[in-house]
């Protein structure tokens, strides 16, 4: 009796369908109020100037028009560095910041996570110690170092110190300390460098981490605008060209609207691309020795 007690099969959670329906209505419920920023801001780029100024505002729009994007692509046409140069800097900026900073970040947490060195505990002290200090905090000291080395009006300016955010190399010491060792030991038993381990068995298992980055990181670089880095026009993102657009006044309030939609279009859809294998990731990551 007792054997059979111990293998006995634990009881499933039997739920009402009442109690199903409620709980996928509530869901239902916060998750369209959560969407509703982004659906307002879609209608107000499609609304025309009378319904923008309009009191109480209008939620949705009654008289679609494309008014707002044709305006913003005509000012677009009449500047003297063409739309295209803008794009250019920022999908550079983007790319290779992001791109970066996950290599970047993932290459020095693997010794961190696996290996013990002198001096590695205090390394990991400063990196969770950087994580405190805001950018605002250390705005100065990249624009000091950048100055130094030459690089204040370039892409470096704003790329490198996008390559040392700290949050990353914290994340991925976290996510590859989680792998087993008898996995690693199993990979140079059969001859594989450490290269070819981090590469082809540590970086697939931290893919939540890394997709988590590529989600934090993208939009934090999509959306500068070069701050005080960055001075010569055909540098310049963007956002700055957009923003420089929209600060016309009320005049220009449809032409902001559509603004608005095209500075969070993609990243929300990388967000939307990528939050379906995040969360299968990190349901099938576990791994244990």
């Amino acid at each position: 009796m007792k054997m059979m007690a111990v293998f006995r099969t634990p009881k499933k959670l039997n739920r009402s369908f009442t109690v199903s329906f409620l709980l996928f209505a509530l869901l239902a419920f916060f998750g369209a109020f959560m969407a509703l920023p982004l659906v307002y801001a879609v209608n107000n780029a499609f609304k025309p100037l009378d319904e923008l100024f309009i009191f109480p505002p209008r939620f949705f729009v009654k008289n679609l028009t494309i008014e707002n994007f044709l305006d913003l692509i005509s000012l677009m046409g009449n500047s003297w560095v063409p739309l295209s140069r803008y794009i250019a800097n920022t999908l550079l900026i983007t790319i290779v910041g992001t791109v970066g900073h996950i290599l970047l970040a993932s290459a020095a947490a693997y010794p961190l996570a696996k290996y013990r060195f002198l001096g590695s505990k205090t390394l990991f002290s400063i990196v969770v110690l950087a994580l405190m200090f805001s950018p605002h905090v250390t705005a100065t000291p990249n624009y000091l170092i950048m100055s130094w080395l030459g690089w204040v009006n370039t892409h470096a300016s704003i790329i490198i110190p996008a390559l040392a955010f700290p949050l990353g190399l914290f994340l991925m010491k976290q996510f590859m300390e989680q792998i087993p060792d008898a996995l690693l030991e199993a990979a140079k038993i059969d001859g594989a460098n450490e290269y070819r381990i981090y590469w082809t068995i540590v970086m697939p298992n931290v893919k939540p981490a890394w997709l988590t980055l590529m989600i934090l990181q993208f939009p934090m670089l999509w959306g500068s605008d070069g701050g005080n880095f960055i001075y010569s026009e055909n540098l310049k993102t963007l956002h700055y060209a957009l923003g420089q657009i929209t600060a016309g006044g009320i005049a220009r309030a449809g032409v902001g609207a559509a603004v608005a939609l095209l500075l969070m279009i993609v990243p929300i859809s990388l967000f939307i691309i990528s939050q379906s294998s995040v969360i299968e990731t990190m349901a099938t990551s576990g791994m244990k020795d």
